[in-house]
């Protein structure tokens, strides 16, 4: 059995070695204050961004990477007044901005879709999908568009126009 002496000692000790372990702790905290550390977001140097067109999509955006090694390609197109795309199709998806006018399109169902300035939308890969866009403004039609294609894909390929019949 432990002494009253030993008991006081051993208690000392505790609070000793608790005090310690406090101030070691303390003291490595306050040295992480000096330790140059990677900031979340810091100003850059030497790099120029510019917004060339900015869309927001009607609902959710489904995009989808072709499996394999695929080709990104950024254009920009423009319609003339009256002009359209021709019907056709893609083997990968578009992820399409409307940067000025109005784009009309027909889709491979006969629903058409109207996507004005400000708009985007993701254009869906495969031949049972064809469309063709149209411009019925009186202005150009300014689209950008990121293109996500197998690797050696032609950017569109001519498709038969759909036939449909009159609303019901």
């Amino acid at each position: 059995m432990r002494t009253e002496r030993q008991r006081e000692r051993a208690g000392r000790r505790g609070r000793a070695g608790r005090l310690g372990r406090a101030l070691v702790t303390a003291a490595g905290v306050a040295a992480l204050a000096f330790v140059p550390t990677a900031a979340g977001a810091t100003p850059g140097s030497g790099v120029v961004a510019t917004e060339v067109a900015k869309g927001t999509s009607p609902g959710p955006l489904k995009v989808k990477a072709p499996k394999g090694r695929a080709d990104v390609t950024f254009r920009t197109v423009t319609i003339a007044p009256g002009g359209s795309t021709g019907w056709h199709t893609h083997k990968g998806q578009l992820i399409v901005v409307v940067k000025s006018g109005t784009l009309t399109r027909t889709l491979h169902d006969c629903a058409v879709e109207v996507s004005p300035a400000g708009t985007s939308f993701v254009e869906p890969s495969g031949a049972d999908h064809r469309h063709i866009g149209r411009n019925l403004g009186s202005e150009p039609v300014v689209l950008w568009v990121t293109y996500l294609l197998p690797q050696g894909s032609e950017l569109s390929d001519d498709a038969d126009p759909v036939v449909c019949g009159p609303a019901k």
